[in-house]
């Protein structure tokens, strides 16, 4: 009887699954076979940039501890999210093997944490006996995708979020902001280079107030220098963008306000934490960095959700999807998908 029971029951499950398929129970049909994303249009997501955009390329090594995103691991990062958003899943275009060394893969995340725009890899490394200094630079990632696949085309969304790690990296003012003048104007260069071979979708992301990153908050100006190079960076990227002719072809994001707003109205947001603390505690992670860190080396229970940033550069996993509805949001007022 066991038996005759088993099999009217998978009879049963069929026929369920077939009725739900029939009337879409599995998502909104296109027509196609194909269920239609939330944003009502369907869109390959390439990306370029840092820490900020990287989907796991140090996955390989930072996995061992729970660790692979500079984030509330194991969360993801803004771009996985529009990535889904669009229908898409994004993953590393490169990882780094047991040689420590970067390895091609099949994925379109392009962002490499620590990654720069003009600015040598090697001043500012805070990993590098554990990675070594492999991070792949912009204008290399670009290249490295063109080699790779050629072109850009109109199915695609080409996400672009550099010039932290530049800021960073260029010191005190007054010299400091030819670094970040210079890193704004060659960035610039790379959306044109990206609009010329094809892509129709760009979003460019502009610093954002590194001064209020807990980083910023705890050094001795309290963040004053890295703020006004955000600016400067920021201003440097608006001029060159118009002055290339791309500011009518490009999608601009402004997360520099954006992030000002969320800081400002933390509580109001969802969060418990604002600028002054970091989810993952810094005496159980591994080198207090969100590369390493994972439920288990979290400050409180569901910090992912109450935290703003996850350590004292990067965003929580919370912080990340609020961004990547901010994104989303604005890519629909531009007239694509909702």
């Amino acid at each position: 009887m066991q038996g005759i029971n088993d099999k009217v029951c998978a009879a049963i499950s069929a026929m369920l699954i077939s009725l739900l398929t029939a009337c879409g129970g599995g998502g909104t049909s296109n027509g196609s076979g194909a269920a239609t994303p939330a944003s009502g249009i369907h869109l390959q997501i390439v990306s370029f940039g840092d820490s900020l955009s990287d989907v796991g390329t140090y996955a390989p090594i930072a996995s061992a501890v729970g660790g692979g995103r500079f984030t509330t691991n194991p969360g993801q990062v803004w771009t996985q999210d529009v990535a889904q958003y669009y229908g898409d899943t994004l993953s590393a275009a490169f990882t780094i093997d047991s040689t420590h060394k970067l390895s091609a893969q099949s994925g379109l995340g392009y962002a490499e944490g620590g990654a720069t725009v003009a600015t040598q890899a090697n001043l500012y490394d805070f990993l590098a006996d554990l990675i070594g200094n492999i991070e792949m630079p912009v204008n290399q990632q670009v290249s490295s995708y063109l080699a790779t696949h050629g072109s850009f085309n109109s199915n695609q969304l080409v996400l672009v979020w550099a010039g932290s790690n530049d800021v960073l990296r260029a010191g005190a003012l007054p010299p400091a902001a030819q670094t970040v003048q210079t890193a704004a104007t060659t960035l610039a260069q790379i959306v044109g280079q990206i609009v010329q071979n094809g892509a129709t979708h760009v979003v460019v992301v502009n610093a954002p107030n590194i001064g209020l990153s807990p980083k910023g908050i705890a050094s001795p100006d309290g963040g004053a220098n890295l703020t006004q190079l955000s600016q400067i960076f920021n201003d440097s990227l608006n001029a060159a963008l118009q002055a290339n002719g791309l500011q009518g072809k490009v999608i601009q994001i402004d997360s520099y306000t954006w992030m000002n707003q969320i800081i400002a109205n933390f509580q109001a947001n969802g969060f418990a934490v604002s600028n002054t603390s970091v989810a993952c505690d810094p005496t159980k992670t591994p080198r207090a960095t969100a590369l390493l860190c994972s439920p288990s080396t979290y400050a409180t229970a569901n910090a992912d959700q109450r935290y703003l940033f996850a350590d004292d550069l990067h965003p929580t996993t919370r912080l990340h999807a609020l961004f990547a509805q901010f994104v989303e949001q604005q890519i629909a007022k531009s007239g694509l998908g909702h």
